[in-house]
């Protein structure tokens, strides 16, 4: 149970929506900056041990039903990150709708000074590209899930891989960056 989450929910400050009988564990971390609960929403039975963050610029985070994210994995959103339903992230799994900081050092070295010194800015570009993560997928621990990806339903991501393209349904990847190395329908027959 995440006595920081009910206790903030208390006080009227939810960071997030539960489903019924979602919960967030010890472990889960969840980081709301625009304070609005419909920003992270996790679906009925889903169980949360990792971090979702929503930045203040305008990230969302929505997980279906019976998911499960994995103790020191972290599912940041500038703009939107979809998982469908029964759907599990392993440990130590990285996802990013955003590039989180620009790529000219001098913009990046403002970010920085204006967060250290004020916080997340409310208004920023970030070159954001929504992530969708189908019905059943398996994103395997430590692996990459980049901006823009679409991973098809029932697709496997291979521990480590670093996802930069849409993954097709039925598929497993692996590698970085990561590539079709089988159809799961063709290994079941």
């Amino acid at each position: 149970m995440n006595l920081d989450y009910h206790l903030q929910r208390l006080i009227g400050r939810a960071t997030c929506r539960l489903g019924s009988g979602a919960r967030l564990m010890r472990t889960a971390r969840i980081r709301n900056m625009r304070g609005d609960s419909d920003c992270i929403v996790i679906g009925d039975n889903s169980v949360i041990r990792g971090e979702l963050l929503a930045f203040a610029h305008g990230g969302k985070i929505a997980i279906g039903s019976w998911c499960y994210v994995g103790e020191g994995s972290r599912i940041w959103s500038g703009l939107l990150v979809q998982i469908g339903d029964r759907v599990l992230i392993a440990h130590c799994v990285n996802i990013f709708d955003s590039l989180t900081h620009p790529l000219d050092p001098d913009e990046r070295h403002r970010q920085i000074r204006g967060i250290f010194s004020r916080g997340h800015p409310r208004q920023i570009n970030l070159d954001e590209r929504s992530v969708r993560i189908d019905d059943d997928a398996w994103i395997g621990a430590g692996a990459f899930i980049m901006r823009g990806v679409h991973i098809g339903a029932r697709a496997i991501v291979a521990a480590g891989s670093v996802v930069t393209k849409d993954v097709a349904a039925d598929t497993v990847v692996a590698g970085n960056p990561a590539r079709v190395v089988k159809s799961i329908l063709e290994s079941e027959t």
